[in-house]
């Protein structure tokens, strides 16, 4: 199951609670048979899951509604609360200026690349990173991270012919002066592996790290706690980071195993691009995958983009919007990451957008944005008027099927309803709305 997956699952229960007639024992009960098998298909170890389900069923048949909470809302709180709490705290990771961050990981990890993110993140906020490649082990880790961190304009010292990592970091040392933060990437390796353990705690004494983060791929599932455990016996890691959470079958396990560790997760790998790396906090990620949002990460990212102003983005929550906004907001939200993921984050969509709306694909997106180059700018600022006659017309312009015109007018269609029912709809009279006025 992957993490969209345990999403679905989750998201399932709240719509369980929400429109439940009334909320019982039996309803309580149910719940929490639910809660279980989305876990523990998840691969969330099973005393975890068996601990934390008695806790919400526990704390649901006796616990009153503090005031001002309907039942519905207590229980929900309740569950959500349960779920941070098994992913442990959150931990803040903003390093100082003259900080040097130790990389150690699994083999096949994914901590070169996790590495340009890290130094994407630290750029945006006003960072000089400096990178030393001291993997030695894997044939071409030198030219990969070179050719990951040139769109950075990343500074990265390595020496591809030598394979003395001590004296690759020594020299490495000599060019970081005029850098804020130094990273270091060191040889991937497997927690039974002494020679490369004892290699690593030799780097650790010349470099003296501030920060000693360990990359972890998610598809490990529960291992990930055990070599988190190992690392940080070895060498005192003070943060992990998990890859590839996006696809990963075992990402809760993952999540979990890692939380109930002294290791603290630091960040999560969302996607393949540099961009896709994220601040780990317990209480947005719940947030997101239980269909509630996370509208505070959707206008961080939206802050990043030049092409995203605060008027478009307010369009893009109230669902208004003509054709010609589509556009734009396509190529600036691409830019955010995969569209499913950032309508998600708006409260609400999760549970209410259609599959269909979410899943459209980066190559679909291609192909509308080439449909609507083809229109008039009357079509497009008045998709009302778009009739056969004018579809057969479009389809001829773009290369395109008719279907597809049909296709691109039902998403513009289903996208603008379902935003403007978080406005005024059945949602609680505009909550989305109320939050905006939050953020002015």
């Amino acid at each position: 199951m992957t993490l969209e997956m345990l999403s679905d699952s989750l998201t399932k229960i709240v719509k369980k609670i929400t429109f439940a007639s009334l909320i019982d024992e039996k309803l309580i009960k149910e719940v929490v048979k639910d809660i279980q098998r989305a876990l523990l298909t998840s691969d969330v170890n099973v005393k975890l899951v068996m601990d934390l389900s008695k806790t919400v069923e526990d704390r649901a048949l006796k616990e009153k509604p503090k005031p001002g909470l309907s039942k519905k809302e207590h229980i929900l709180r309740i569950v959500y609360e349960e779920l941070v709490a098994l992913l442990g705290e959150k931990e803040e990771f903003l390093p100082a200026a003259g900080s040097r961050i130790m990389m150690v990981g699994l083999q096949g990890s994914g901590k070169t690349t996790t590495i340009v993110k890290l130094s994407k993140f630290l750029q945006k906020r006003g960072l000089r990173p400096y990178v030393i490649a001291a993997d030695t082990k894997r044939p071409a880790a030198y030219e990969q991270l070179v050719q990951l961190s040139e769109p950075l304009n990343l500074a990265v010292y390595g020496e591809p012919e030598n394979k003395n990592p001590i004296e690759i970091l020594k020299k490495g040392l000599q060019g970081a002066k005029k850098t804020d933060v130094i990273i270091l990437d060191t040889a991937g390796r497997h927690s039974s592996e002494k020679e490369l353990f004892e290699e690593m705690k030799e780097i650790l004494e010349v470099f003296k790290p501030d920060e000693r983060l360990l990359v972890i791929d998610s598809s490990i599932g529960q291992q990930a706690g055990v070599q988190a455990q190992a690392f940080h016996e070895a060498v005192g890691i003070t943060g992990v980071i998990l890859t590839k959470l996006d696809g990963s079958a075992k990402g809760g396990g993952a999540l979990s195993a890692v939380a109930r560790t002294s290791s603290p997760i630091r960040f999560i790998g969302t996607g393949e691009k540099i961009a896709d790396l994220e601040p780990f906090d317990p209480d947005r990620f719940i947030s997101r995958i239980l269909g509630m949002g996370d509208l505070k990460t959707l206008m961080e990212k939206a802050r990043e983009l030049d092409e995203l102003g605060k008027d478009q983005m307010e369009n893009i929550l109230k669902g208004e919007f003509t054709l010609v906004d589509l556009q734009n907001q396509i190529l600036a939200l691409r830019k955010m990451g995969p569209i499913g993921s950032i309508m998600k984050m708006i409260p609400g969509i999760g549970m209410s957008l259609p599959k269909e709306a979410s899943q459209v694909t980066e190559e679909k997106m291609d192909k509308f944005m080439t449909i609507m180059n083809s229109m008039t700018a009357e079509e497009k600022n008045k998709p009302k008027i778009i009739n056969s006659s004018r579809i057969r017309r479009i389809a001829r312009g773009s290369g395109t099927k008719t279907e597809e015109i049909k296709e691109l007018m039902t998403y513009y269609n289903t996208m603008k309803r379902a935003l403007k029912a978080m406005m005024k709809g059945r949602f609680g009279k505009g909550p989305l709305a109320r939050m905006m006025r939050g953020f002015r």
